[in-house]
C-alpha cells in the first residue's frame, strides 16, 4: 500500500491509503479557480505536477504542496498528461495554436481539455490533434470550485477509450464519476453545454418566480426553501436559490459574464445543427443585461436582479 501525506486537506483522508498506482509526470495550463482545485487533487495523488498560468500568483499555493512553476507553457509539455483548463476558446486558441505550442507537443503525450469550449472549435482541436498524432480528450466537468475541491466533479470525457482509460485513475483522484461520451471529442462539449443551459435557464425560472412571490408579499427565501425540499430538489435549487433569496451574489463562483459566454457557445452549436433555443435568446439578453449593468462578475443568481428592474415596483 501506499501511504500519502493529506495532512494539507482533511477531506481527501480517503487518499492515504491507495493501492500502489503509476505515478505519472503531469502539465496542467490554466490555474483559475477549478484548475487550482483539480491541480491540487492531482498533486495529492503523488504524482509529479509543472503548472503555468498567466499570472505566476496562481501558481504559489501549488509550488507550496511540491508542484514546480514554469513562465512558459511550453516548458510544461515534456510531460505524459497535459490538462489544460483555460477560459475559453480565445485563451486555448492563443496559448496552444497561436503560439505553435500543439506542433511541440510529442507521443504518447495524452491532451485532456478540461475547458468549456464551442463544439465547433473542440472538433477543429480534435482534427489537429490527430493530425500531429497526439491523443486528445475532452473533458469538461459538472461542479463549482468547492465541489472540485473535494475532488466529487463529474467528469464528461470523450476521446480515443485507450486513452481515456489510461488517464481514468487521474479522473478518479478529481472526480466522483468519469461519464463516458464516445470516441468523438466534441460530444462531451455539446453535453456540457447542453448542462450547463439546463442550469442558468433554472437559475433564470427561479429569478422569475422570487419577484412573483414577493409581489405577492412572500418571502422569496421561502419559495427556495419549498421547492428545495419538495419538488425540485439538488444543488441547483438549493444553492442558487439561496444566493436568490438571500439576494447574495458575490464572492461569485460562477460569474454571469462566465454564464453569457457559455449561452454564446450553446446557440453556436444549437445553429449548427438547425435548433431553435427560445430560451437560450431569453436567458442571454438577461445576462447581456447583467454584464451592461456592471454585474458581470457577480454570480449567476444575480439575474435576480435583471427581473427585479424589469419588474420595478
Amino acid at each position: 500500500m501506499r501511504v500519502l501525506e493529506c495532512s494539507h486537506y482533511a477531506h481527501h483522508l480517503h487518499y492515504c491509503c491507495l493501492p500502489e498506482i503509476h505515478l505519472m509526470k503531469i502539465g496542467f495550463l490554466g490555474l483559475g479557480n477549478m484548475g487550482q482545485a483539480i491541480a491540487a487533487n492531482l498533486l495529492i495523488g503523488g504524482h509529479e505536477l509543472v503548472v503555468w498560468n498567466r499570472s505566476p500568483q496562481a501558481t504559489e499555493p501549488l509550488v507550496e504542496l511540491g508542484a514546480k512553476a514554469v513562465t512558459e507553457p511550453a516548458q510544461a509539455v515534456a510531460v505524459d498528461v497535459l490538462f489544460s483548463m483555460l477560459a475559453d476558446d480565445k485563451a486555448l486558441r492563443s496559448v496552444l495554436l497561436d503560439s505553435g505550442l500543439l506542433k511541440q507537443l510529442k507521443a504518447p503525450l495524452i491532451h485532456v481539455n478540461m475547458a468549456t469550449i464551442s463544439v465547433a472549435f473542440a472538433d477543429e482541436l480534435a482534427g489537429l490533434h490527430d493530425a500531429q498524432g497526439i491523443s486528445y480528450i475532452a473533458a469538461p466537468v459538472l461542479g463549482r470550485p468547492n465541489v472540485a475541491a473535494a475532488a466529487q466533479l463529474n467528469i464528461l470525457a470523450a476521446g480515443p477509450a485507450q486513452s481515456i482509460d489510461q488517464v481514468q485513475p487521474l479522473f478518479d483522484l478529481i472526480g466522483r464519476k468519469t461519464w463516458p461520451l464516445g470516441e468523438k471529442a466534441s460530444a462531451a462539449n455539446a453535453m456540457k453545454l447542453a448542462a450547463n443551459f439546463l442550469l442558468v435557464s433554472a437559475v433564470q425560472a427561479m429569478s422569475e418566480a422570487a419577484v412573483l412571490v414577493s409581489r405577492h408579499g412572500l418571502e422569496s427565501k421561502d419559495l427556495v426553501d419549498l421547492v428545495s425540499n419538495t419538488i425540485l430538489t439538488g444543488p441547483v435549487y438549493s444553492g442558487y436559490g439561496a444566493l436568490i433569496g438571500e439576494r447574495r451574489y458575490e464572492p461569485a463562483a460562477f460569474k454571469a459574464v462566465l454564464g453569457l459566454k457559455d449561452v454564446d457557445l450553446v446557440l453556436a452549436a444549437a445553429s449548427q445543427v438547425s435548433v431553435q433555443m427560445p430560451t437560450a435568446d431569453r436567458v442571454r439578453a438577461n445576462l447581456q443585461d447583467a454584464v451592461e449593468h456592471g454585474q458581470g462578475e457577480m454570480d449567476l443568481a444575480v439575474l435576480a436582479e435583471v427581473e427585479e428592474r424589469r419588474n420595478p415596483r
